[in-house]
């Protein structure tokens, strides 16, 4: 078999194993906060009504349509009979998609890099897990470097077609979240950088030939069709499309102000070279970082490397490098938002990877070197596993943020169990009563359920619910209106719903309450039930 063949069959090899990492048990982790407000908003396109944009929050609108794919293909036009894996395999397919897409630069970096690539995307425990997250991350990362790859591609051939998709892609970064400004920034800053390295006379030529004024043309028509059929929703919204220009003084306040996800500017930088909390095991993705750090020397030597196109080389570096810095700067953070760099990273790894191993001609050392790089492998491998395993839901897990506890499928069971016995069955009122309307991902837990009250606070003008889920800092409140409020003769006792303390976060304590009447009820019928 060629080389050329045995690198294809070894990307695909490589896919395998990505999907492999990533699809077993899709709802095993309790959905985020962040996933649930997005299934519920896609929820609202499947079940007919017109989607539109909101510039204040849930980002670009491509993950809910490209949502529509896999629950039509499983017949289910229901929010209610939504399943984890309905709204989770979507950014799996595109996590899968990307790995798949590092043969896009197989003649610019070399086989032997973009193998080295696809396997690190394919096994690096954040994208993995993260990948398994419904959110838009992973979407607007696999549309980045669609447009480096189709890019690269063009600029390869000059055909039009190429110059094209990379416009599509641009379009779909648009459509994905408003982050994508920094990747667009990034790209244009790294081209920029990469012709003015070219000597005097290259340059000039270089700019004359980057690309004709047409494709060009073709391209930004391309982005901003594509861009505005998913932001007017499909041309039913075009009030849509100026929202998503708008949009931006939220994000550029949310970047400054939000004090909630304001972290140190080494905080990526950390999470991905050294983390351990508490008793927990060592995380550290410091190989990939290592390896980039090595491509990137490569990328700024100037010399040339078999195989490896210069030129592409330093724009991932410079890409890669500019990304790093501007994410580092901007205060707000949260862990997946690394994913776009951490992307470069992988790519100027791989070529990091050929570099050594060219650059070392004792055939004993070479063979050493690469014994320490397949152990690097496998031991992100194992974290993959780990974090989405055995430690998914678990705060010694570097990437699990602002993350529910495994108490809310005991919660939920326990709602389930008194429903079943109940006689209204899912018409059952139930009330959740969470300051500032934190409360997710209940909703989506409890999405079959009719007569759900979603509150902030305490009404004391409404009757109570049967059954009651607060914060436990409301429960003075709630105490006052359940014992003495109502007059006598008229007050329900209510009994715990839950057995012991339930976490909604580890931070954030549920107390369940239940007419004692109802209880009762409930405890017989499931009595007779199972005696029968």
């Amino acid at each position: 078999m060629k080389w050329a063949q045995k690198c294809y069959v070894l990307v695909l090899v490589v896919t395998i194993a990505g999907i492999a990492f990533r699809l077993p048990g899709l709802a095993k982790r309790p959905m985020h906060g962040d996933e649930a407000v997005h299934a519920y908003k896609f929820g609202e396109l499947l079940e007919g009504n017109t989607y539109r944009y909101d510039p204040d929050e849930y980002h670009g609108p491509s993950l809910a349509y490209f949502t529509l794919i896999p629950a039509r293909l499983s017949g289910i036009d229901k929010y209610k009979d939504l399943t984890e894996f309905t709204v989770r395999i979507v950014p799996v397919f595109f996590a899968v998609l990307l790995v798949l897409m590092s043969l896009l630069l197989v003649d610019g970096l070399g086989r032997f890099a973009v193998i080295i690539a696809a396997l690190l995307t394919a096994i690096s425990p954040a994208f993995v897990f993260y990948s398994r997250y419904y959110i838009q991350e992973m979407l607007l990362v696999c549309f980045t470097f669609g447009v480096i790859g189709c890019g690269y591609r063009y600029f390869r051939s000059r055909k039009i077609l190429w110059a094209i998709s990379s416009g599509i892609f641009l379009g779909l970064m648009h459509a994905t979240k408003e982050t994508c400004i920094i990747a667009y920034g990034s790209m244009l800053s790294a081209l920029i950088l990469v012709l003015i390295l070219q000597p005097k006379q290259e340059f000039i030529s270089n700019i004359k030939k980057t690309m004709k004024t047409r494709h060009l043309i073709a391209a930004m028509v391309s982005a901003i069709i594509v861009s505005a059929m998913f932001y007017s929703s499909f041309f039913t919204n075009p009030g849509g499309v100026w929202d998503s220009i708008r949009t931006y003084l939220v994000y550029f306040h949310r970047a400054g102000q939000n004090q909630l996800h304001i972290h140190r500017w080494y905080y990526y930088l950390k999470m991905l070279i050294y983390s351990q909390y508490y008793d927990g095991p060592i995380w550290s993705e410091a190989i990939i970082v290592v390896l980039a750090v090595f491509g990137f020397a490569a990328a700024m030597t100037r010399k040339s490397i078999a195989d490896v196109n210069s030129g592409l080389l330093r724009f991932i570096a410079f890409y890669t490098v500019i990304m790093t810095v501007v994410y580092s700067v901007i205060p707000y953070k949260t862990p997946w938002c690394m994913l776009g760099f951490l992307h470069g990273m992988i790519l100027l790894g791989g070529a990091g990877v050929w570099v050594i191993i060219k650059s070392v001609s004792n055939v004993w050392v070479r063979g050493l070197i690469q014994l320490v790089l397949a152990a690097g492998a496998v031991h992100l491998g194992w974290q993959a596993y780990l974090a989405n395993y055995i430690y998914y839901a678990d705060s010694r897990n570097p990437y699990v943020y602002a993350h529910p506890t495994n108490d809310v499928f005991t919660m939920v069971q326990r709602v389930d169990e008194i429903s079943a016995a109940h006689r209204e069955g899912h018409n059952m009122h139930i009330e959740v009563i969470c300051p500032g309307g934190d409360y997710w991902p209940l909703p989506w837990y409890l999405r079959r359920y009719d007569s759900v009250g979603w509150l902030n606070e305490v009404d004391e003008n409404t009757p109570a619910a049967p059954v009651i889920i607060a914060s436990a800092s409301v429960e003075p409140a709630l105490l006052r209106k359940l014992y003495q409020l109502p007059p006598p003769g008229e007050r329900n006792l209510y009994v715990p719903l839950f057995d012991t303390k339930s976490w909604l976060r580890p931070d954030v304590e549920l107390r369940g309450y239940i007419t004692k009447e109802l209880w009762d009820s409930c405890q017989q019928q499931i009595s007779t039930r199972n005696e029968k």
